[in-house]
């Protein structure tokens, strides 16, 4: 897996004008059935790819937390959520809430969730390739081609698919 990660960096460096050009032309001429398109790459893509083979979103990224999230995860804990605040999350620049440190603090040994039926909002939706509107992410796309896998090659089918 660290050979893919590796073979990952290159391959973003090598396409990330063209990833960036094809995001903005796609903002401009959105396909009305791009988010159909997406779903169905998005499928495609993770019956092939194993997220617990990889978890590099979980080792080097921290999702949000939304109030809702840190309430939810606060509960399960059976401790308040200025604790659990206080203990697991910083704010960041945009004032959002994120984890203190990376790997997740939740991140276990076999790269399993050990909150996953809790967890945040934006872990469940990661990598967001399947999300409505598709093309108004673009800027979060743009990042998570440099993190997941799976997000690369599902913008290289859809650009391959939209020549």
């Amino acid at each position: 897996m660290q050979d893919q990660l590796q073979s990952l960096s290159k391959k973003v460096k090598e396409n990330q004008k063209a990833h960036r050009n094809f995001f903005i032309k796609l903002r401009k001429k959105t396909p009305k059935n791009l988010d159909a398109i997406m779903e169905k790459l998005h499928e495609e893509e993770f019956k092939k790819s194993d997220c617990l083979q990889c978890a590099n979103c979980c080792k080097t990224t921290s999702p949000i937390f939304t109030k809702k999230d840190i309430e939810r995860i606060s509960k399960s804990f059976r401790i308040k959520t200025r604790q659990f605040i206080d203990t697991y999350l910083n704010l960041d620049e945009d004032q959002d809430y994120v984890l203190k440190s990376s790997p997740c603090t939740f991140l276990a040994d076999d790269n399993t969730c050990n909150i996953y039926d809790v967890r945040p909002k934006a872990c469940q939706e990661y990598p967001h390739t399947n999300r409505k509107s598709f093309e108004k992410i673009s800027d979060l796309t743009l990042k998570n081609v440099a993190i997941c896998p799976a997000t690369f090659n599902i913008v290289e089918a859809l650009r391959a698919k939209l020549k």
